[in-house]
């Protein structure tokens, strides 16, 4: 007989407590220490001048090569995952309080209203930012941010920013392929409300715009950014020269679709878990932090009343409690959604 069981927190907690210390890893080797907010030159002169072993033990150019991909190998140990990978939606904008904006206004040039910028939202969202780093108690922390190429997440990082000293912050990556979903260049006010319509008829997921985007659509470019960036990852490309901290924490500021997308790619959401999910408000976060076993799980930040109100149903939030405690590479054999999905489990005597 095959069983599954409900979700329950006070368990999962008394799981986690018991959780052994070898599910940390450990990073014994100190490498010299570079100057962070030193400005490279040229290729050549960067890796003359770096004292990343990573690249420095490779000579193809190619850092990635460098790594190890098994245990026992004698390839160079992969850098440490960063702490959290934070997820930040845009401050209010323009658009937001006035949609004749996109009849006149390029999307990608809409602007931040003042609200959007100021205390209330996006500087606002920096320091509790900060504030939740510094409750972790490390001395080297830094963050590293990717960002939509849009003016109102480029102006939301710049407010964002403020809330960090240059020493804290170890790079920053203009991303294309995060920006905000295609809607069709210029908008007919009174199209786009039918256009919007039609999409809760037709499904929020694969309903694609006249000369726009579909969130399947968004989906397929998401795929290829987070290729990019789990092998940024994997090679530590956001921590400065010669430091291998385990404290970095990469922040991402782009839109509300493009996030939602990006956290169903992430944990392999269905269209129909996607669909029952509530866009993030202006200048809120997602907090994805590494697990005890190295995953990410959104359970490590927010609670089980955070998560309902964004919309994660009992099979999403167990995963999220299972993503707590597995280490990189397992598989969840149990889950949930596949006794649901097949009927005929139940004559098994599967709790779904």
């Amino acid at each position: 007989m095959c069983e599954s069981r409900p979700f329950n927190s006070q368990s999962m907690v008394a799981t986690l407590t018991s959780t052994p210390p070898s599910f940390l890893p450990l990073w014994g080797k100190k490498l010299p220490t570079f100057n962070p907010t030193q400005c490279l030159g040229t290729g050549k002169e960067a890796l003359e001048i770096s004292s990343n072993e990573y690249i420095k033990t490779n000579t193809t150019g190619f850092p990635e090569k460098g790594i190890s991909t098994r245990p026992g190998t004698s390839s160079t140990p992969r850098p440490p995952r960063p702490r959290r990978i934070i997820l930040v939606r845009h401050g209010e904008s323009e658009g937001n309080v006035d949609e004749t904006v996109y009849t006149r206004v390029p999307d990608p040039k809409i602007d931040l209203t003042e609200k959007g910028k100021a205390e209330a939202e996006a500087e606002e969202c920096g320091w509790r930012i900060r504030e939740m780093i510094e409750k972790d108690g490390a001395n080297d922390w830094k963050v590293y941010f990717y960002v939509s190429p849009y003016k109102r997440t480029l102006e939301t990082l710049r407010h964002l920013g403020l809330a960090f000293e240059r020493s804290r912050i170890s790079g920053m990556r203009e991303e294309p392929r995060i920006r905000e979903q295609d809607f069709g260049n210029f908008q007919d006010r009174e199209k786009m409300r039918l256009d919007k319509a039609l999409r809760l008829r037709y499904g929020r997921f694969f309903y694609r715009f006249p000369n726009g985007e579909s969130a399947a659509d968004v989906y397929d470019r998401i795929t290829g950014f987070r290729e990019t960036l789990k092998a940024d990852i994997d090679i530590g490309r956001f921590q400065p020269p010669g430091e291998q901290s385990p404290n970095v924490n990469l922040i991402i500021v782009s839109h509300g679709l493009a996030l939602r997308v990006f956290l169903m790619r992430w944990y392999k959401w269905t269209v129909e878990q996607f669909e029952g999910l509530n866009n993030m408000g202006n200048g809120n976060l997602i907090v994805m932090q590494k697990g005890y076993g190295g995953r990410y799980s959104l359970s490590m930040h927010h609670n089980e009343e955070e998560l309902r109100e964004f919309g994660l149903t009992d099979e999403m939030l167990i995963d999220q409690e299972w993503q707590k405690i597995a280490r990189i590479g397992e598989l969840n054999y149990d889950c949930p959604m596949v006794n649901s999905f097949f009927p005929h489990f139940e004559d098994e005597g599967c709790i779904t």
